[in-house]
C-alpha cells in the first residue's frame, strides 16, 4: 500500500508543476485554482493516509486538508481547501501487477548473473594444471597402445586366441622365425628408448593451441595401429589365413612402420627448427633493456616459449623501486610568483595593475633546466652507489679475516660450524650491506635469514669475500630472483594479432605481459648471405718505402 502511495504522491508533484506552469501562461485572467498555492505531499502525509486507508476501506474518494505554517493566514482569509484524491488500491496489487524490465527479458540477465560466468583463479589454475598434462597423457596412452600392439599381435597365436589356418595346436617357430623374433626384439627395445627420449619429457609450457607438429606424429600413429589391427582382425583373426612366421612378420613390419614415424617426428620436432632463421628482439617495458635472440623456423607460440627461456636466464630482475631513484621532487616545483603592490597605489594607477599580474615563467626554466638536472642527479647516485659498494666491500673482507679452518689454527679455539660462523661475523657487515640493499632497492627480497644462509654457503665452501658480494652487486638474472618473484608455474598472457599456430614471418610483432612487465618482440628475417671469391694475388701483396727527408724515416 505505501509503494502504491508513494507513487501516486511522485505523480501528483508532477501534476501541480504543470497547473503552476500553466497558471504562470494564463496569468491573473485565468479561473481561480489556478492562483491556488500547491503543496506537495510529504512522505509523512503518505504514511498517514495509508494508515487512514487501511481502516476504512469502504470509502473511494476522501478529502484531507493540509495546513502549513507559512499557509495558515491564506486558508483564515477564505475558505481555500487543498484537496489531495487518493486512489484506492486492491489488496492484491501484488499478484497482479506485470513489471517488465531488461532483467526479466528473454534475451538480458541481471547482474548478479554475471557472477555464474566469473572464472575463479582456483578454477583457472586448475584448467592451467589440466592443460598441462592432458597432451603427456594422451601421447602415453596412444604411444602406448602402438608399442603393445605387435607384441599382442604375437602373443595372441601362442594363447589360442587367433587359430591358424594350418590348425596346429601350439604353432611351431623354425629357425627364420627365431631370426625374425630377435630382430623384432631389437627393434622394439629402440623404438622404445626413442619414444621414452622424445615424448616422454615434462612439458616446458602450456601453450594456447594445439602444437600442430606434436598432433600430426600422432596422428600417423594412430592411423596406422589402426591400420595393422584391421587388416590383422580380418584376415587372421576371423579368415584364419596365414602362418605364425607370417605374423611375426606382419608385426615386425608394424615395428619398422612405427620405427620411421619416429624419425619423422625427430625431423620436426627436433631437427628442423636448429638453423637460424629469423633475429627476435625483445624489448622489456618499462624499463627498456633489451636483447636479441636468434630462432629457427617456429610458430608464434613456440617461438613465445623460447624467448621466454632465454628471459629468465639472461634478463635482470626487473626492479619498480628504482624507477624514481633519481627523481627529487624540487620545493618550489609548482610555485609561480607574483607581485604585489603593498601600498595599494595601483588603485589609482591602472597603468600599474599589470604588475600584480607579473608572474615569473619558472616552469619554462625547470623545463630548460630538465635535462641538467637529471643529469647530475644520476652522477650523485651513481656515486653514493659506489661508496655504498666500496664500504661494502671492505667490510666483507675484513668480517672473512677472522675466519678461518680449524685446522689452520694453531692456538686452541673453540669450533663452530658454518651457521655459528656466520652468525658470529655477520653484525660486522650488517650495517654496510643494509645500506647498499637499501640504496639499490633490493631490500625487499632479502631477509635476514636468507644472507644468513647464503653466508654460511659461503663459508663452508671457501669462497672468497667478493664471492658473496657479487649476489647483492647486481639485480640478479629473472630465474635466479627470490622465491616470492618466481614460482613454480609462471602466466604469461601472448598478444598476437596473427594465429598462434602460424611460422614465424618477417617483421612480425606479438607481445607477452605478465603484470607490469611486457614483452614486446619483433622478428626479423635473417638475410642470405652472398659470398664471392676474390683472390689476392702474390705480386700486388708488395710493398716499398718512400723516403722523406722532413720526416725521421
Amino acid at each position: 500500500m505505501d509503494g502504491g502511495e508513494s507513487v501516486r504522491s511522485g505523480r501528483s508533484e508532477r501534476s501541480e508543476r504543470s497547473h503552476r506552469s500553466h497558471g504562470s501562461h494564463h496569468g491573473n485572467g485565468g479561473h481561480r485554482h489556478h492562483n491556488r498555492p500547491q503543496i506537495p505531499s510529504r512522505p509523512g502525509s503518505n504514511r498517514a493516509m495509508s494508515r487512514g486507508q487501511g481502516h476504512d476501506t469502504d470509502r473511494d474518494d476522501r478529502s484531507v486538508t493540509i495546513k502549513t505554517p507559512g499557509q495558515e493566514h491564506d486558508i483564515e482569509r477564505g475558505d481555500e481547501r487543498i484537496e489531495v484524491q487518493v486512489i484506492p488500491q486492491d489488496d492484491n496489487w501484488g499478484d497482479n501487477t506485470t513489471a517488465i524490465t531488461g532483467n526479466t527479458s528473454e534475451t538480458g540477465f541481471s547482474m548478479e548473473d554475471l557472477d555464474k560466468f566469473v572464472v575463479k583463479d582456483t578454477d583457472r589454475q586448475a584448467g592451467v594444471n589440466c592443460a598441462r598434462y592432458v597432451g603427456t597423457a594422451l601421447t602415453v596412452g596412444l604411444s602406448a597402445i602402438a608399442f603393445l600392439s605387435p607384441i599382442a599381435m604375437i602373443l595372441l597365436p601362442k594363447l589360442d586366441i587367433v587359430q591358424l589356418s594350418s590348425g596346429e595346436y601350439k604353432p611351431e617357430c623354425k629357425p627364420e622365425c627365431e631370426g625374425l623374433l630377435i630382430s623384432f626384439a631389437f627393434k622394439l627395445l629402440v623404438l622404445l628408448v626413442g619414444a621414452v627420449a622424445l615424448f616422454f619429457r615434462k612439458p616446458r609450457a602450456t601453450m594456447p593451441r594445439v602444437f600442430v607438429f606434436r598432433a600430426i606424429v600422432l596422428f600417423l600413429v594412430f592411423v596406422l595401429t589402426f591400420a595393422f589391427w584391421l587388416f590383422y582382425g580380418v584376415r587372421i583373426f576371423k579368415e584364419k589365413q596365414g602362418t605364425y612366421e607370417g605374423i611375426v612378420q606382419f608385426a615386425l613390419s608394424l615395428v619398422d612402420s612405427l620405427l620411421f614415424v619416429h624419425y619423422i617426428a625427430i625431423i620436426l620436432l627436433e631437427i628442423r627448427h636448429l638453423q637460424p632463421q629469423f633475429a627476435i628482439r625483445v624489448v622489456r617495458s618499462p624499463d627498456g633493456e633489451a636483447r636479441v635472440y636468434s630462432v629457427g623456423v617456429l610458430s608464434i607460440q613456440r617461438a613465445a616459449v623460447h624467448i621466454l627461456e632465454q628471459y629468465y636466464k639472461d634478463f635482470d630482475t626487473y626492479n619498480p623501486y628504482l624507477e624514481n631513484v633519481t627523481k627529487k621532487h624540487s620545493k618550489h616545483s609548482s610555485t609561480a610568483f607574483k607581485v604585489y603592490d603593498i601600498d595599494g597605489n595601483a588603485q589609482n594607477q591602472p597603468g600599474q595593475q599589470g604588475r600584480n599580474r607579473a608572474v615569473f615563467p619558472q616552469a619554462a626554466r625547470r623545463r630548460e633546466a630538465g635535462h641538467n638536472d637529471r643529469f647530475y642527479d644520476e652522477q650523485e647516485y651513481e656515486r653514493r652507489v659506489r661508496k655504498r659498494r666500496a664500504r661494502l666491500l671492505v667490510a666483507t673482507e675484513e668480517a672473512f679475516t677472522h675466519i678461518k679452518r680449524l685446522h689452520d689454527e694453531q692456538s686452541p679455539a673453540i669450533p663452530m660450524d658454518p651457521n655459528e660462523a656466520a652468525a658470529a661475523v655477520f653484525p660486522s657487515l650488517a650495517r654496510a650491506l643494509q645500506k647498499y640493499l637499501r640504496i639499490t632497492r633490493q631490500q625487499p627480497r632479502y631477509t635476514m635469514e636468507a644472507v644468513l644462509g647464503h653466508l654460511a654457503c659461503c663459508i663452508s665452501h671457501d669462497m672468497s669475500p667478493r664471492a658473496f658480494v657479487s649476489q647483492y652487486l647486481t639485480q640478479g638474472a629473472v630465474v635466479c630472483g627470490s622465491e616470492q618473484e618466481v614460482k613454480g608455474t609462471e602466466r604469461w598472457v601472448l598478444v598476437c594479432e596473427q594465429l598462434l599456430t602460424r611460422e614465424l614471418d618477417n617483421k612480425m610483432v606479438f607481445q607477452l605481459k605478465k603484470g607490469p612487465v611486457s614483452l614486446l618482440c619483433t622478428v626479423m628475417k635473417i638475410p642470405h648471405f652472398s659470398l664471392t671469391e676474390e683472390m689476392l694475388h702474390p705480386k700486388s701483396n708488395k710493398f716499398v718505402l718512400r723516403l722523406n727527408s722532413e720526416t725521421s724515416v
